[in-house]
């Protein structure tokens, strides 16, 4: 009997969630951030504003202290002239960075839908959890410690932020260094992101990748993502389960 061969197929297991956080995890952006910096803007006397349409836009530079300089030198060349700008930076910062503490102090940046119940079912199933984001680190513990409980943060077996790579997304470096963290291949992972910028991190690294719309990115797009959700769809983790395990056959 002849028998004819079947074309392999590669399984790929589960065995890491990797999470974006800010638009992935919560609003950050929109409900966070942006009224931080205005908050801090307004405490060191500078006219500056951001509002959510505008804001939008300066998504596409990546950091932080990077949006302030970019800010400074498109539309306030004069403030960017001051011989003490780069101490105004780092006050600015760091009134964001305490503004941003009081948000999330105050419970007003809850996890976006279904977020929550993904990560403690992940937990349940025995999936190991790492954050792969460019903010400070505290600004993620803040966050996860808001929402999820005290110690929320020892539920991430990598919190990799923005001060561990030079490089921010969409260079895979985050991605990279939180695998080597890992200890894993980049099969055996899924990452959740909500940009173009970041699905080019995550999949320059190798990693499928889900994307989870936010309200900044919804006009992007997402080739290569193994799904894209937008902000009604539900997501579980056994669609996620599905959605890796198919990325094998692709």
């Amino acid at each position: 009997m002849h028998i004819i061969p079947q074309r392999a197929l590669t399984i790929m297991t589960l065995r890491a969630l990797i999470f974006d956080v800010d638009g992935t995890l919560a609003n950050t952006e929109r409900d966070g951030h942006r009224p931080a910096f205005n908050a801090a803007f307004a405490e060191v006397g500078l006219s500056w504003h951001w509002d959510e349409a505008f804001y939008g836009g300066l998504l596409d530079v990546a950091g932080g202290r990077e949006r302030i300089l970019h800010y400074a030198e498109n539309f306030d060349p004069a403030t960017r002239a001051r011989p003490d700008f780069e101490e105004l930076v780092k006050r600015v910062y760091d009134l964001k960075t305490r503004n941003y503490q009081r948000l999330l102090d105050a419970r007003a940046i809850p996890l976006r839908a279904d977020i929550g119940r993904l990560i403690c079912d992940a937990r349940t199933e025995g999936l190991r959890l790492a954050i792969a984001s460019s903010s400070k680190k505290e600004n993620v513990v803040g966050l996860l410690r808001a929402n999820l409980g005290p110690r929320a943060e020892t539920w991430f077996e990598v919190i990799a932020s923005g001060d561990v790579v030079a490089a921010k997304k969409p260079s895979p470096d985050i991605y990279l260094w939180t695998l080597a963290a890992l200890g894993l291949p980049p099969r055996d992972c899924l990452a959740v992101e909500d940009s173009s910028h970041g699905l080019a991190a995550s999949l320059a690294a190798g990693i499928p990748t889900v994307v989870m719309v936010s309200d900044y990115t919804f006009n992007e797009k997402f080739e290569g993502a193994r799904m894209v959700l937008t902000k009604t769809d539900d997501v579980s983790l056994e669609k996620l389960q599905l959605w890796h395990a198919t990325a094998g056959a692709s």
